[in-house]
């Protein structure tokens, strides 16, 4: 397997792509890439290049493009609107997993409840991309600016569901390929108010299980009911 970075963008009538100084200085100082040698880059938008690297800079490694294949979205497409925890860290687990696992795309979710309101958009970005390319993957999560709860409900999707706990007798969510979003609450979890709302809305509460989960174990299991389930996941 050849080693891949993350191109924002390329165009492809242009062959010959200077990379920027970070990918270049892994390239060339960690991995001792030299000319005439492979990789291979994504966009994160299903582009996948296989390109040789001409000159190894340190700074501006540059490649000529040999081949781009485009791969098709995953059937399944999940979204998963999260409250913020409290501790970043957490928080940036749940978006590092997320991606591996296949998740379409995170809305960080402003409830009455969330402690955390403020998010560093570049940080967890950086972090989506470390893990697309660390599992190998070409489509990025696309992740959403931090959305007030009221404004996110009005939004109109296939499946609307809301891990409510609730509504202790609810089903768990069954895995098919219709899209999906789901409202993963704060610690605390929602307020009656926001529940109500949400169900006034059109969405159907669920599960993920008896026990109590924290915030980012609720989603990580919403992420694998939802996008793998038992019929493992979409291609």
């Amino acid at each position: 397997m050849l080693p891949c970075f993350y191109v924002p963008a390329f165009d492809e009538h242009q062959p010959e792509i200077v990379l920027d100084e970070e990918n270049s200085r892994h390239i060339v100082q960690v991995l001792r890439i030299r000319p005439g040698e492979s990789l291979q880059l994504t966009d994160g938008k299903g582009a996948l290049l296989t390109a040789l690297v001409l000159d190894d800079h340190k700074k501006k490694c540059r490649v000529t493009v040999r081949s781009v294949i485009h791969v098709p979205p995953a059937v399944k497409k999940v979204a998963i609107a999260i409250s913020p925890i409290k501790n970043a860290s957490r928080f940036e687990w749940f978006l590092e997993k997320a991606t591996e696992i296949g998740v379409s795309e995170i809305i960080p979710l402003l409830c009455d409840r969330t402690e955390r309101q403020h998010l560093r958009s570049d940080r967890l970005h950086n972090i989506l991309v470390s893990a697309l390319l660390q599992s190998q993957q070409v489509w990025l999560p696309v992740l959403r600016p931090l959305t007030a709860f009221e404004a996110l409900i009005a939004r109109r999707d296939d499946r609307r569901l809301i891990a409510w706990l609730g509504e202790s007798g609810a089903a768990p969510p069954i895995p098919n390929s219709q899209p999906t979003l789901i409202l993963i609450g704060p610690e605390g979890d929602f307020t009656p108010g926001e529940a109500a709302a949400a169900l006034n809305n059109g969405f159907i509460p669920v599960t993920l299980g008896k026990n109590r989960l924290r915030t980012e174990t609720a989603g990580i299991v919403a992420a694998t009911l939802l996008c793998i389930g038992e019929g493992g996941p979409g291609p």
